[in-house]
């Protein structure tokens, strides 16, 4: 999964554009439930369940697009 899949799915989850690769998602107005329908939907598009904390730890589309990298390695 790209950064590019991830801008895609904060713009749909965060229902705005302008979002890039290092856009914070937490910044942006991400919440803890909008922070799920991002982690849900990354488990249905790449089948690879991330926490919570995980977007915590990498709030943006290329931190976490590295991240998810790391696990389907």
């Amino acid at each position: 999964m790209s950064a590019d899949d991830i801008v895609e799915i904060f713009q749909r989850v965060l229902e705005t554009d302008g979002i890039t690769a290092d856009s914070d998602f937490f910044l942006l107005g991400g919440d803890s439930l909008l922070g799920t329908r991002v982690l849900s939907a990354v488990a249905r598009t790449r089948g690879v369940e991330l926490s919570f904390e995980d977007l915590l730890d990498a709030p943006t589309p290329d931190a976490l697009a590295k991240k998810i990298a790391g696990v389907t390695r």
